[in-house]
């Protein structure tokens, strides 16, 4: 996959996987990264690191809110701007059984990891398969394959991106597009911290991560999706295998450790 010359959007690009898919991106001779994400404060510092690589342009956008994506899109047209590569990162969780949870929080969550995600895949659709060189990325997690009894609306939202993911996939296959799913196990990042999620397991960095999606990006065959992480992809053959009342109690087996 060359991008060299393109522009590539990568939203939660406020730090971890976001963050490193920006730098990898630029490293790569992308002509210029939109950098969305809710902090300026680490846009433009992100913005600046880059600086001298590649043309940074930090957007300050909130996609948990109704009209999000849609903004963000009219933003971008202003500019003058056409996207050739979009990596839909930013997301959240929340922890705690499902009866607790604000529904405020609960609708911010769906908005952002499921509505806003294909809202921005479906206003960027266009422009991209006309550059017909570029991706869609989305990260989804091991949650998609696995429900997460404490982190119900997380998991069902991540199995929704996985499943969106790979049917544009096959939709898109003609077009020049390369769309790929990425499902990282717990990843460092604040995304625990803001979820108020324990931090269980063994955890990869953003940097193994986009490893493994720029593997899949730019392999000869170019899957669907990944999993990313010996133990993780281990984990989601063994979870195909078993009964789904087993993969529940698995699933709560897990947010308990």
């Amino acid at each position: 996959m060359n991008v060299e010359g393109t522009t590539v959007l990568v939203t939660g690009a406020s730090g971890g996987i976001g963050a490193e898919f920006a730098r990898r991106f630029a490293r790569r001779g992308a002509a210029r990264v939109v950098l969305v994400a809710r902090s300026e404060d680490k846009l433009d510092a992100l913005a600046a690191e880059l600086k001298g690589t590649t043309e940074a342009i930090p957007i300050v956008a909130d996609l948990g809110v109704p009209g999000g994506a849609q903004r963000l899109v009219a933003d971008v047209r202003t500019r003058g701007l056409r996207i050739d590569t979009l990596v839909n990162n930013a997301g959240s969780g929340s922890y705690g059984d499902f009866a607790g949870l604000a529904p405020e929080r609960i609708g911010a969550e769906m908005q952002l990891n499921v509505v806003s995600l294909v809202e921005l895949t479906r206003l960027f659709l266009p422009e991209l398969v006309e550059s017909g060189r570029g991706a869609v990325v989305n990260i989804a997690s091991i949650t998609a394959y696995l429900p997460m009894s404490g982190m119900a609306v997380y998991g069902a939202t991540k199995a929704f991106v996985l499943s969106f993911t790979e049917a544009i996939w096959h939709e898109l296959r003609k077009t020049g597009v390369t769309v790929l799913a990425v499902s990282p196990g717990p990843t460092t990042s604040d995304f625990h911290r803001v979820a108020d999620a324990p931090e269980n397991g063994n955890f990869e960095t953003p940097q193994q991560v986009v490893d493994t999606a720029f593997r899949a990006l730019e392999g000869s065959r170019r899957p669907p999706s990944v999993v990313s992480g010996r133990t993780t992809r281990f984990q989601s053959r063994v979870i195909g295998l078993v009964p789904r009342r087993t993969r529940i109690t698995l699933g709560a087996r897990a947010m308990a450790s």
